[in-house]
């Protein structure tokens, strides 16, 4: 089991396979480089973890129980902080640097990130209900229905699909294929879609592991 790394999605584009000429759709990102802040161990937190930081930022964005935490593996003012469990904390040392080279091509990895936020939407949109009918007579096009009973329950279950915020939800795709390493520009190249929009914070972990926080 190893650990992860912290990326930004930076877009999509495609690349050509050499031997077919075939059209690979791959999203760009940029993972890394990631500072390792804190090594966790049976014997001081009754689990084995490395936590990463990623993306500089200036003192003044972060607190100061925060910058004194960083302050221990002598890293910069990072803003985003993640750990990932792996039982090889003995390979890993306080202030190493994570990049891209991290992966290699053809590996399989599990990608995380927040989807794209659509606000507030309907029931069509939102759950993919059917629309009434579109006679004219009909003055039910778009409209939700019946929510519930009438007297018995006498009101509307948790649960129940309505409209409502759409989008914005931690989603992971499991597998995702690398297709291309560029360990001195830690940038990665992966086949497929991965969540959220140019821009967002992205985990990318083996497909194996196993956890991750």
């Amino acid at each position: 089991m190893s650990v992860g790394i912290l990326g930004t999605k930076l877009g999509m584009t495609q690349v050509f396979e050499p031997e077919t000429g075939k059209a690979i759709p791959v999203t760009v990102i940029q993972a890394g480089p990631c500072t390792i802040t804190q090594i966790k161990t049976k014997e001081t937190d009754g689990y084995t973890s490395v936590q990463i930081g990623y993306q500089e930022v200036k003192e003044k964005a972060l607190s100061k129980p925060e910058l004194g935490h960083l302050k221990k593996s002598s890293a910069n003012p990072l803003r985003h902080l993640k750990e990932y469990r792996t039982d090889n904390v003995g390979e890993y040392e306080l202030g190493q640097t994570l990049g891209a080279a991290l992966f290699d091509s053809g590996a399989l990895v599990d990608i995380s990130g927040d989807t794209m936020g659509r606000g507030f939407a309907g029931y069509q949109k939102r759950h993919n209900f059917k629309r009434g009918q579109m006679a004219h007579g009909s003055k039910n096009h778009r409209l939700p229905g019946s929510t519930g009973a009438g007297t018995t329950p006498g009101r509307v279950y948790p649960g129940k699909k309505m409209a409502g915020r759409y989008g914005g939800t931690k989603v992971t795709i499991r597998k995702l294929q690398v297709v291309q390493v560029d360990s001195e520009q830690n940038v990665l190249l992966i086949k497929g879609a991965v969540p959220g929009k140019p821009g967002a914070l992205l985990s990318i972990a083996p497909a194996n592991i196993v956890g991750a926080k």
